[in-house]
């Protein structure tokens, strides 16, 4: 059993279940799809304005289907980096959930304010590590392999969506990401699953229950 507030636990599986929403950097609006690193700060390739300003925040997701869906606002602090430094595999990540990018600065973001329907949050709450992180691109590698049929089955029995080719594309405590065509689908566990080695158990056991 989770000891996480489940205000907050709420707010984390909202922000990894809605990876595409608006960036406002001082008084501009644009479109940004993000991925969660694995030590829990955001990635996205941005604008040289974006990292220039000192104001910016993030609205996801950016057209909520009803007036009283909710909608996450994050105050973030963006970060410059090299494709081709340190930090570069999460241009890679990025990829993976996302495809090529339109722009080609990258930038990690740190979250240091959350506003989720009547909470306020600090930023550091949301900012989850990943445990699963040294296990994850395993545990992908071996579904898209040879466990399709059933992952298509579970994005269309929990999510009602049927992707054609689903591939996973990633695995935390919350849940997991499966890329499509067109868009990135979240499927939540039922709980928080902390220990590491229950990771590849719990995948295993969802995926046997597809159908």
């Amino acid at each position: 059993m989770s000891e996480t507030p489940s205000e907050i636990l709420r707010a984390v599986s909202f922000l990894r279940s809605h990876l595409c929403g608006l960036i406002r950097f001082d008084t501009e609006y644009m479109p940004i799809k993000i991925v969660v690193a694995p030590d829990g700060r955001l990635v996205a390739p941005v604008m040289e304005s974006m990292l220039l300003s000192t104001d910016c925040a993030l609205y996801l997701p950016e057209e909520p289907e009803d007036r009283e869906d909710d909608v996450i606002q994050l105050m973030v602090t963006l970060e410059r980096f090299d494709e081709q430094g340190s930090d570069g595999r999460l241009a890679d990540r990025w990829r993976i959930y996302h495809g090529e990018p339109e722009d080609v600065r990258w930038a990690t973001m740190t979250v240091d304010f959350c506003k989720f329907g009547e909470y306020a949050f600090d930023g550091e709450a949301l900012m989850w590590p990943n445990p699963f992180a040294d296990l994850e691109a395993r545990l992908c590698r071996a579904v898209n392999e040879s466990r399709v049929d059933e992952l298509r089955s579970l994005v269309l029995r929990v999510n009602e969506t049927e992707i054609e080719e689903p591939r996973l594309v990633g695995v935390d405590p919350l849940g997991i990401d499966v890329r499509g065509r067109f868009e990135v689908t979240r499927v939540a566990f039922d709980v928080e699953i902390a220990d590491p080695a229950e990771a590849e158990p719990t995948l295993d056991a969802l995926l046997a229950n597809a159908s």
